[in-house]
């Protein structure tokens, strides 16, 4: 049983940080990933991640989803949105999500993106599946023209209230690529001791977590510290009972990172010290799955 490689999330770096980060996250190029969103930092997130990342091919991935107020302006001033949409904030349409790709690779400088998570499509008016069936039929239009590597779908609570599960959203991308052959790679939720739903799920072999894995998909963990929460929410016993050795907030993201399924931690690091426990913390053995049954248990609500 091995564990999760880190990858930097950017949604809560401050901007000043940002670029020190990238650096730190590209030390290490066999597991180097950086997360990001249009909409990150107001919409800055990825014009100042631009120049770290041309000196460094790191693997990135974006989405498309949520509106800034400049870019909903901007797409309805391309013709890629209607006002009604602009003004809802968050879009999936088909001629929304082209140019919103367009725009993520020229705001990362990249020619080809590789990997972009369609943004809480829960989050979307009307059926959560007939706004993905659009966004994905873009998506794979993407891919087949080359400006594309794989897609996903990056959720906070879709799994967990059952407006979205993995078996459907395979078989709208065999519909929408026309083959089995899509393009949907990849799934991003919260998998945290507090967030713990699909984390429960997957010590059991069920679940999205499972799910995906199963069909080989990479499953990214957000959030894995709880917005940096849970290492004041957990105790010390807790800790003890995870790894003793570890700090309160390295054995929470180990936990998190030995979730069966589970290919990538995403976490948002500011300083070299916290990038460094991380690391640290992730080169240690797997936490066994009956201490994460035992540490759930004891955390589940009653």
């Amino acid at each position: 049983m091995t564990t999760a490689a880190l990858g930097l999330g950017t949604y809560r770096i401050h901007r000043s940080a940002l670029n020190a980060a990238v650096v730190r996250a590209a030390a290490d190029p066999a597991t180097a990933w950086i997360d990001t969103a249009p909409n990150y930092l107001n919409g800055q997130a990825q014009p100042l991640l631009a120049p770290a990342l041309a000196r460094r091919p790191v693997p990135v991935s974006t989405k498309v989803g949520f509106l800034t107020h400049q870019a909903a302006k901007d797409a309805a001033f391309d013709g890629a949105l209607t006002r009604d949409e602009a003004e809802r904030g968050h879009c999936l349409s088909t001629p929304y999500v082209h140019w919103q790709c367009a725009r993520n690779r020229i705001e990362l400088g990249r020619d080809r993106l590789d990997l972009v998570f369609i943004h809480n499509p829960e989050h979307t008016d009307g059926d959560p599946y007939e706004a993905l069936r659009a966004a994905f039929i873009a998506l794979e239009a993407e891919a087949a023209a080359g400006t594309l590597t794989a897609y996903g779908v990056a959720t906070w609570d879709g799994f967990e209230t059952g407006a979205l599960s993995v078996p459907a959203l395979h078989q709208l991308a065999v519909e929408a690529a026309g083959t089995q052959q899509h393009h949907l790679r990849a799934i991003q939720l919260p998998v945290s001791l507090v967030t713990a739903a699909a984390f429960a799920q997957a010590l059991d072999g069920e679940g999205p977590i499972a799910q995906a894995a199963d069909l080989r998909w990479q499953v990214y963990a957000s959030a894995p510290l709880f917005g940096g929460e849970l290492p004041h929410l957990a105790t010390r016993e807790l800790t003890a009972l995870l790894n003793p050795e570890l700090t309160t907030a390295q054995a929470c993201l180990l936990a998190a990172a030995s979730c069966p399924g589970v290919t990538r931690i995403l976490l948002s690091a500011s300083t070299p010290a916290h990038w460094a426990q991380a690391q640290e913390a992730l080169r240690r053995p797997a936490t066994p799955v009956p201490t994460l049954r035992k540490v759930l248990d004891v955390l589940a609500p009653h």
